[in-house]
């Protein structure tokens, strides 16, 4: 039995590839049968080269290669490799065996790298299989991470061929630890001023909320951006793995050990963010699963664009719904936008935007209403002055707030539950605040006509406030704090 992968969003789903040759049929050919797309119709001509390349007399009849099940869509080359083997057991050239097989072939019968390869091994460790693994020496690090035993790596055809006929000795692939980076070119010391952005971001960090940056041209929005990675928590195991999961998926072997920081220009498509395509992939969100989405610019990205990302900002996941199928991709991540407070980059005598009113508000217009409730906090970053740029200050490094994001983050791991994705039903239970904070939310809400979701999300950040403040307690200073995040100052 040879056995092979395709993909439900990054969890792989076991396909069976069988081959049988007609051996009565005048007509010499492949048929691929299975729902396979192009790339996977198009094998037959890698295959029929490189079986041919490596002295394989395999053209006795008319041969039909099934991909069992058949009703689910197939796509990409890493079928290459399963079915030429599979033809190879048809014709008595290869024991039979219970295989598990990936790769793309070269006319020349190489087998390069392909996508996928740990989200298929590691399906394969839950599903208890018992054989053997074969994937491109290329793919050799993502599968030495989840350390399938009788797992190994080859360069070419013959090389699958002789492991499974036992021709030679292989040596089966040993199972690596994961050895976490933390390095950084930059580092929050090198912002200058700035307390107010710096804190709030802080806050940020710590609860895992969403962010928005509104300043002039030059205040330093991107460079706070750039350097939010610096102050996070490394990743533990399970979010590597399921980082790395989305990143083979799309076509990026190895393995993520940072948190991801994705900036997408802002020409970017509907695709290209959420996913999708013609085969579908992961988009920039899921890419920035478990790590960092900086939108910059975020007024000049398409309307369209904007309002996709309702629901990952809210369930932490996209669904991608094509004619034969649907994909769901993860996608929590912590979303970092920067804006102008409007268009024009020119100042009066006074230090002044001379934009009149309606150009200001026709320019944040662009970010619907709703996407800026899904945004937890609001923050105004002010350009500094030349006395500001100057000035000899002590500044916090990246590790001193890490310490402090880590300390509010072990809190919140020992309730079960980061702050940004506590669900409305548990809100009470969490976040406990006294009838004067109680009656301080409810003026600001009705004042400001503050939402339900907007008044979850000053509730949530007031908890991580008070969580780098070690305290059990959410108070009116909390409360106080965290209402200011919420009122948008363009």
């Amino acid at each position: 039995m040879i056995l092979c992968a395709d993909f439900s969003g990054i969890d792989a789903i076991l396909v069976e590839v069988e081959s049988s040759i007609d051996r009565k049929s005048v007509l010499r050919g492949i048929d691929i049968v299975g729902m396979g797309d192009t790339a996977v119709k198009e094998s037959e001509k890698r295959v029929k080269s490189a079986l041919k390349s490596n002295g394989f007399d395999f053209m006795k009849g008319r041969i039909t290669v099934n991909l069992s099940p058949a009703d689910v869509k197939k796509s990409g080359s890493h079928y290459d490799l399963p079915i030429a083997l599979s033809i190879l057991s048809a014709t008595g050239d290869l024991k039979n065996k219970k295989i598990f097989v990936m790769g793309e072939l070269s006319l020349d019968g190489r087998v390069r790298r392909v996508r996928g390869v740990l989200p298929a091994l590691m399906e394969l460790r839950n599903s208890k299989f018992e054989g053997i693994v074969i994937i491109p020496r290329e793919n050799e690090k993502e599968a030495s991470v989840v350390g399938l035993s009788d797992t190994f790596s080859v360069e070419n055809l013959r090389e699958a061929v002789e492991l499974i006929n036992d021709l030679r000795f292989f040596k089966s692939l040993e199972k690596i630890d994961i050895a976490v980076s933390s390095d950084f070119d930059v580092d929050m010391s090198d912002v200058k001023d700035q307390e107010l952005a710096k804190r709030a971001i802080e806050i940020a960090a710590a609860g895992g909320h969403n962010i928005l940056m509104i300043g002039p041209p030059g205040s330093g929005k991107t460079m706070l951006a750039r350097r939010i990675p610096t102050i996070l928590p490394q990743m533990n195991l399970d979010e590597i793995l399921e980082t790395s999961k989305v990143y083979s998926i799309a076509g990026f072997p190895g393995l993520v050990l940072k948190r991801p920081f994705r900036s997408p220009h802002h020409t970017a498509s509907v695709a290209s963010i959420v996913g999708g395509g013609v085969n579908a992939r992961p988009g920039e969100i899921s890419l920035a699963h478990n790590g960092i989405l900086f939108m910059d610019e975020l007024t000049e990205f398409r309307r369209d664009v904007l309002e996709a990302l309702r629901e990952p900002l809210e369930e932490g996941k996209i669904t991608v719904a094509r004619a034969r199928s649907v994909a769901v991709y993860p996608a929590r991540f912590m979303f970092v936008g920067a804006m102008n407070p409007c268009s024009c980059v020119e100042i009066d005598d006074d230090g002044e935007c001379i934009c009149s009113e309606t150009e200001r508000i026709r320019y944040t217009r662009k970010i619907s209403g709703p996407i800026l409730d899904r945004i937890d906090m609001h923050i105004r970053v002010k350009r500094m002055n030349f006395s500001e740029y100057r000035r000899k200050s002590p500044k916090e490094s990246s590790e001193l707030i890490r310490n402090r994001v880590i300390a509010a983050r072990s809190v919140q791991k020992k309730r079960g539950i980061l702050n940004s994705n506590i669900p409305h039903k548990d809100i009470e239970g969490f976040v406990k605040i006294d009838s004067e904070s109680e009656k301080l939310l409810e003026k600001f809400s009705d004042r400001m006509k503050i939402s339900g979701r907007g008044i979850d999300k000053i509730l949530k950040v007031a908890r991580t406030i008070a969580d780098l403040d070690n305290s059990d307690r959410v108070i009116k200073k909390h409360i106080l704090e965290s209402i200011q995040y919420r009122v948008v100052s363009f």
